[in-house]
């Protein structure tokens, strides 16, 4: 049985996949406090529920969000994974180490997400 040596890109792939884990974390634990404020919530009276209304909107709304970037996480755990962690979906070239610094689970390289940004309606890629 051959040893396998670690790799600058195994230790890059470490370190990548440390943060989507913490960030995963983060976003459950979001949203598991704003699921037991909403369970939490006492009745209202009539003054209050137009407020009450948009805080909930406001909220489910974030959590549209939260479960967006949760699948966006799970999808980049998957690509590092099957080691194709890092290269654009579109061009399949490698994306910058300083934008997977800043967005982890990004899928496409800049030029690429600019391109889906600007013709969303031609392409069934949704935008980062």
């Amino acid at each position: 049985m051959r040893k396998r040596h670690a790799t600058k890109q195994d230790s890059q792939g470490g370190v990548y996949r440390r943060i989507l884990l913490e960030r995963r974390q983060s976003v459950l634990v979001s949203l598991g406090a704003k699921a037991g404020a909403l369970i939490r919530s006492d009745r209202v009276s009539e003054e209050d529920q137009a407020q009450h209304s948009l805080t909930e909107a406001i909220s489910l709304r974030l959590n549209g969000f939260d479960y967006l970037q949760l699948r966006q996480i799970q999808e980049a755990l998957d690509r590092l994974a099957l080691g194709e962690f890092g290269m654009c979906l579109s061009c399949e070239q490698p994306i910058a180490p300083k934008r997977l610094q800043a967005l982890p689970w990004a899928k496409y390289c800049v030029k690429c997400q600019e391109r889906i940004a600007d013709h969303p309606e031609g392409d069934d890629h949704e935008p980062e």
